[in-house]
């Protein structure tokens, strides 16, 4: 297929659709930019470029994907601009959500999210990337685009076909163990995403704490970027000191920021590491 028969849409105003602050705000671990700010990247088997010039944004992908997948990937329906606004009331949070301007969460497939966080135990962003990309190649399934060879998330029950010594070739580590276990909970039905996704946050939390190698950090980031729980509210180094800096010492309540909390989150987390 060439560059002309790709569909390409247009994001009218990207204030609230920024393509460096939605992939590089650390929920996703499947794009990469190359020189020119231009990110590609494959979710639900499908792949698609991603860019901003001159005040707008555009998704590039195979005709009918953006109304198949990159719609709700992106949650476009959603005003982030009227979120923003109401977490600006946070007057301690007005330069975080100032500079997160663009950030949206992403609606991620379940199980490439519980998968890929118990990967980022521990772990560092341009790590967690190579792993989960070996994983993809090891037993995902291809997706052309544009002349290249991409790899689709592998599913559940592919990733639980492979032996640990087999996953211990991606480098990962202690890590392999947990992700062998529950790809095959989640391939055999033992880890249901779908009741769990259904259920209310504090409940679905408990539920994934319940999965051998998944502690707070992973549950409460599984929540948010894959299970749409947008009241989730991660808390890893990052936002311990990302806590300290807006709120002070002393006892702290996510809860105060509502069922958007995980939205403060982003913010405070971009904050924090791109600031500099």
């Amino acid at each position: 297929m060439s560059v002309a028969e790709l569909e390409k849409i247009c994001i009218e105003d990207c204030e609230d659709f920024s393509p460096f602050g939605i992939f590089d705000c650390g929920q996703a671990f499947r794009w990469n930019a190359d020189e020119n700010g231009v990110y590609t990247g494959v979710a639900y088997g499908r792949a698609a470029r991603v860019w901003s010039e001159n005040g707008k944004a555009y998704i590039m992908s195979e005709p009918g994907g953006y109304e198949a997948v990159w719609r709700d990937y992106f949650d476009i329906s959603r005003d982030y601009g009227a979120l923003r606004r109401e977490i600006s009331r946070e007057k301690t949070l007005e330069k975080a959500c100032e500079f997160g301007k663009g950030i949206r969460i992403l609606r991620q497939e379940p199980w490439e999210a519980l998968c890929s966080f118990i990967i980022s135990q521990c772990n560092n962003i341009p790590r967690i990337k190579g792993i989960v990309e070996k994983l993809c190649a090891l037993c995902g399934d291809e997706v052309g685009f544009m002349g290249k060879k991409y790899f689709a998330f592998p599913s559940a029950s592919a990733v639980a076909s492979l032996s640990v010594k087999e996953l211990d070739t991606l480098r990962s580590g202690y890590r392999a163990a947990y992700i062998s276990q529950a790809a095959k909970g989640v391939a055999d039905g033992s880890i249901n995403l779908a009741e769990i996704q259904s259920l209310p946050t504090d409940e679905a939390k408990r539920e994934l704490l319940k999965i051998e190698g998944v502690g707070e950090k992973v549950a409460s980031c599984t929540l948010l970027f894959g299970l749409g729980k947008l009241d989730a509210f991660p808390v890893d180094v990052w936002m311990k000191r990302a806590i300290v800096e807006f709120f002070g010492e002393g006892k702290f309540d996510y809860r105060r920021f509502g069922r958007y909390a995980g939205l403060a989150q982003q913010y405070m987390f971009h904050y924090m590491r791109n600031r500099k």
